[in-house]
This record gives structure tokens, C-alpha cells and sequence, in this order.
């Protein structure tokens, strides 16, 4: 709120609060229910494909599917559909996957690895909303071409390979040939999708569709941390697309793209085309009920993936580890962004990373020993700050004397600028830096964007707990959390043991509660590291202040004049 009285300054508590609304403002625009897979009928007899005869070469495959192009079956003389429906679960070090054989698709991808808000396994399927849509992950997109037969609804037959690390789903009417091959490698989320539909011989171009959210729907607002992502080949970062891109219907974008895929803020569903090999992704926009059951339809992403009638990709489903996603493919690095800041964020993980390696593994401790190094090597600015903020409650006399020659001067009366050259004069003969009071503020300001980032996109922190923290990037779970709760107290602890200077005494009584409170409210619902960062400062803050008020004795301030006369004409 801007002051009533346009001659006065605005006081450094002012200023403070000032700069914290701004953060607050930082924090909130950047902010954004899983029951059980439905348990499978008994198992049901799988159906071998009939034997097929060789055909004749269809289309022009991709020449990375060149090698792969062979095993192809041709369209076979005798039906091959499935007799029942089956529910064939796939496991992996990593991963538990369900298929359904009705339209070949998947009905749950569980992280075994990870856990969702609620405790459960992470499964990065909605059951809920992809029931209501009518289309599980992996069903077709045949962009409004004309099939013989609905491939959705069809029975595939269901092979598995003998070391249980692959699944091909097959089915023909006679006329219409369809294949889809899911295969998986041990201790690895990098995984192969291959997919094929010919109709009378003749390939069909199709998408695999992917809808109704992806990653982690116990979040707060899931929806809002979701996107459909595409990476340009000259770009440094993939282009996103959000979860209301698609409401005046699908976005279509085709090109030579490093990755196309779903994400949300910790997990990605990345697809990896083969080199030159072109690529569409469609995105979706699904008006669905949030949180489940509810009334209010919110917008949720989805995307079809495909190329060609013959699709081969490389499927990377898991977390946006940078380090992992590095060693899995070069290409990936990128998907982690790290925003505008990330010239700290990033350097500033690194270091969390280090130090979390060294003190045995705590992500929380590690916040901790950070934030400490950070204000240690802030030290000698604070101590030239904190000097000047002293000198400037020590001239406080002075200035007030020099407010009262002028009383009553309008900011635009010429002598207006005779005050201020007064001011101006007193500042520099006692060697104050009017500004040196926010120099800490400002430094402060990229360290604290940069671990609300670090928070905000790295996987490692996710679920990383911390004494009676559960999760270091979500609030504390507790009713009442405690971190908030003693960042106020050592704030206005602080606030309290800084010198003042000068304005209102009942202004500064007030600012001296207010901003402190403004500031638990404002960090009440952030994640429990950003918390625990700020926090650290303040009582690193603390024992700074009491060394330095027992350092520095009130000297180096001229004296005040005896009386000040008021200016006449």
C-alpha cells in the first residue's frame, strides 16, 4: 500500500515487506487419487496366432525398422482374435506393469521405486479418468481415417517371451493386421514400443494416445503440473504444451524431434525416435472431474505419439532423474528445466548433491550444511550492511531534523531537492550506503529461487525425508506445521535484534510482527526444504547479529547539530 504521506521514504521494514510480497507472488504462480487397479478375472488361455503366409513388401518402413521389417508377419489367411478377455501383468526390477489384450493397452504402469502422496505404489495411469475418456494408454489414433475394424475393442491374442521381459499383442481378421510389442530390459526404465497396422496389406498411419493426465495424481493440483513436451533438434529445451493447449481441440505438431512425450513436475513419458525419423504428437485437452467424484471439471493433458503405419520408438517412463536420464540418453538431459534460474538452481543441486553424498545420504542435513556455507561466504557484504544500517539508525536524529526544516515541502517544490541534497551530504560524510541495508535481501533472493527450483523439478528430493519431515518438497504433513511456526519466531527474533533506521516508533513495533507473520503465511503451504532453507538462514542470521552488536561499538556517526533552524524565506 503506498503511503499517504507522498514526503516520506519508504522505511527499510517497507522495503523488506516489499520484496517478500514479490516472493510470494514467485512462489504462488509458480505452484500447482489412486485406488487399486481393478483386480483381473481369472487368467484366460491365450490363443496362438495362426500360422501366416509371407507377403509381399508393403510401403516403405522406416530405415531404422529396416532390420525389424522382416519378423513382420504378413496378413494371415485365418483370423487371429482371442477367445476371452485377458489381463497379463509384466514385471521388471523397475516397474509393474497391467495390459488388457481388448484393444492392447495398458491399465496401470507402476514405479515400484517411488510412492505417491498417499503411500500407495506410484501409478502413472488415472484409472478414473481413463475409464470416463474410454481410451487406456497405448490405444490407437487413426486421425480420422476410415478402419475396417474397430482395433480399440478388438481381442488380441497375447504372447509373452520366456524371460518375461517382453509382451506381443496380435490380432487379424483377415483383412486388417495389427501388432503391438512392448519390450523391457532389467534395471532399466528404457524401454522399446514397437506398433503396426496394415489394412489389405497396405500400411495405416496411426498415433498411440496417452490421455487423461499422467504421473502423479495424489499432488495438489496434478492436473496443473502436467504437459505434453516435444524437443526441437536445434533447441536447448523442450517446447510444452499445458493442460488447457487442447481445448478448442487437438494441437498437432510434426517434425525431426529429439523426444516427444507426457511429464509431470518429477516424472516423464518420453518417447525417442530413431535418427531422421519423423515424428507427430497431438495434444489433447480432457475435461475431467478433480478430485475424483467432484462436480468441477478441470482440464487434464493427454497426447497421441506416432509416426507412421509402422511406429518404432524407444520409451523412457520413469523419473526425471538428471543424472539417471543423462546415462540413459543424452538426449533427455533436457527435459529437467530449470528455469531462468537455473544458472543458480543448477550449480546449487550440484553442491546439495555433493554434500548430501558426504554427510551420509540426509537431502535434509545437506539443505542445512548449504544454506550455512552460503552465509558464511555472504559474511563480509552482511558485516558491511549490517554497519551501515547501524550508522543509519545512529543518524536517524539528523535526518528527522533535516524533515523538520522542510516541513511541509511538497515533492514538487524546487526545495525539495535541497532536502534531499542534505540527506544526500549527511549519508556520504558519514560513509552510509542508504541501499546497504537490501544488499543481503537481493543476494539472498537467486539462492532462495534457486532451492525453490532445485524443489520444485529435481526427482531426488522427492519423498526425501528429514527429522519429523515426511517429504522435503511438500509441506509438512502435521496440522501444525512446525517449520513455519519457528521460521516466524526467528524472524521476529531477528527482526528484533536488528538495529532500526528510524521512522514511527508504532510503525516499526508493527512492521516488526507484521512482515515475520506475512512471511509464515506466505511459506505455510511451500514445500518443507524451503522452509527448512529459510529457517536456516534466519539463525545463521542470528548468531551473526549477536557477534556483530558485541563487535561494533555505536562510533563513526558525526554528531547531531544543536538545534535546526527552520528555513525561512
Amino acid at each position: 500500500m503506498a503511503d499517504p504521506n507522498p514526503k516520506k521514504e519508504l522505511s527499510m521494514e517497507q522495503r523488506l515487506l516489499l520484496a517478500f510480497v514479490l516472493m510470494g507472488v514467485v512462489i504462488f504462480a509458480s505452484q500447482y487419487l489412486l485406488p487399486k487397479p481393478p483386480e483381473p478375472p481369472p487368467a484366460a488361455k491365450k490363443v496362438a496366432p495362426a500360422a501366416a503366409k509371407p507377403e509381399a513388401k508393403q510401403g516403405e518402413a522406416p530405415p531404422a525398422a529396416a532390420a525389424v521389417a522382416a519378423e513382420a508377419p504378413a496378413v494371415p489367411a485365418e483370423a487371429t482374435v482371442a477367445s476371452r478377455e485377458e489381463f497379463p501383468f509384466l514385471d521388471t526390477d523397475l516397474y509393474r506393469i497391467q495390459f488388457a489384450n481388448r484393444g492392447a493397452v495398458v491399465l496401470s504402469w507402476v514405479l515400484k521405486n517411488f510412492k505417491d502422496n498417499t503411500g500407495k505404489p506410484l501409478d502413472l495411469v488415472s484409472p478414473e479418468n481413463t475409464t470416463l475418456i474410454g481410451l487406456r494408454p497405448f490405444a490407437y489414433d487413426f486421425k480420422e481415417q476410415a478402419v475396417p475394424a474397430d482395433l480399440n475393442k478388438a481381442l488380441f491374442s497375447v504372447q509373452k517371451a520366456e524371460d518375461g521381459k517382453s509382451i506381443t499383442f496380435t490380432f487379424s481378421d483377415g483383412k486388417v493386421l495389427a501388432r503391438k510389442q512392448f519390450s523391457f530390459k532389467d534395471k532399466s526404465y528404457l524401454s522399446e514400443i514397437k506398433s503396426e497396422v496394415t489394412a489389405n496389406g497396405a500400411p495405416l498411419s496411426h498415433l498411440l494416445v496417452w490421455r487423461g493426465g499422467f504421473g502423479d495424481q495424489s499432488v495438489d493440483k496434478a492436473y496443473a503440473a502436467q504437459f505434453s513436451l516435444r524437443q526441437e533438434p536445434n533447441e536447448n529445451y523442450p517446447t510444452t504444451l499445458e493442460s488447457a493447449a487442447g481445448e478448442s481441440g487437438p494441437v498437432s505438431n510434426a517434425g525431426n524431434y529429439k523426444f516427444v512425450g507426457l511429464q509431470d513436475a518429477y516424472f516423464g513419458a518420453l518417447f525417442l525416435p530413431k535418427a531422421g525419423q519423423t515424428v507427430e504428437i497431438k495434444t489433447f485437452t480432457d475435461k475431467l472431474p478433480y478430485p475424483a467424484g467432484s462436480k468441477d471439471f478441470l482440464p487434464f493433458v493427454g497426447a497421441a505419439i506416432g509416426s507412421a503405419g509402422r511406429n518404432e520408438f524407444g520409451l523412457y517412463v520413469g523419473p526425471k532423474d538428471l543424472e539417471l536420464l543423462k546415462a540413459t540418453d543424452p538426449r533427455l538431459e533436457s527435459v529437467v528445466d530449470w528455469g531462468w534460474f537455473g544458472w543458480i538452481a543448477r550449480p546449487l543441486f550440484a553442491m546439495l548433491r555433493w554434500v548430501q553424498t558426504f554427510t551420509g545420504g540426509n537431502w535434509g542435513w545437506a539443505i542445512v550444511a548449504v544454506t550455512v556455507l552460503i552465509n558464511v561466504a555472504l559474511v563480509p557484504l552482511k558485516l558491511s550492511s549490517m554497519k551501515s544500517m547501524k550508522k543509519m539508525a545512529l543518524l536517524q536524529p539528523q535526518i528527522q531534523a533535516i524533515n523538520d526544516k522542510y516541513k511541509g515541502v511538497g515533492l514538487k517544490d524546487p526545495r525539495a531537492n535541497d532536502k534531499n541534497s542534505e540527506i544526500m551530504d549527511l549519508y556520504k560524510k558519514n560513509g552510509v550506503n542508504p541501499a546497504g541495508g537490501c544488499v543481503p535481501l537481493l543476494l539472498q533472493f537467486p539462492f532462495f529461487i534457486g532451492f525453490y527450483k532445485v524443489l520444485s523439478v529435481a526427482t531426488e528430493l522427492r519423498g526425501a525425508d528429514w527429522l519429523w519431515v515426511t517429504d522435503l518438497s511438500r509441506p509438512e504433513t502435521i496440522p501444525l506445521r512446525m517449520l513455519p511456526l519457528l521460521m516466524l519466531g526467528s524472524q521476529i527474533y531477528l527482526q528484533k535484534m536488528t538495529p532500526s533506521t528510524g521512522g514511527d516508533p508504532a510503525q516499526q513495533r508493527m512492521m516488526m510482527f507484521m512482515m515475520p507473520v506475512m512471511m509464515a503465511f506466505l511459506f505455510w503451504n511451500a514445500s518443507s526444504g524451503l522452509v527448512l532453507y529459510w529457517l536456516t538462514g534466519n539463525v545463521v542470521g542470528i548468531v551473526q547479529q549477536l557477534f556483530f552488536n558485541r563487535l561494533t561499538p555505536s562510533t563513526g556517526v558525526t554528531a547531531a547539530p544543536a538545534a535546526a533552524k527552520k528555513k525561512g524565506k
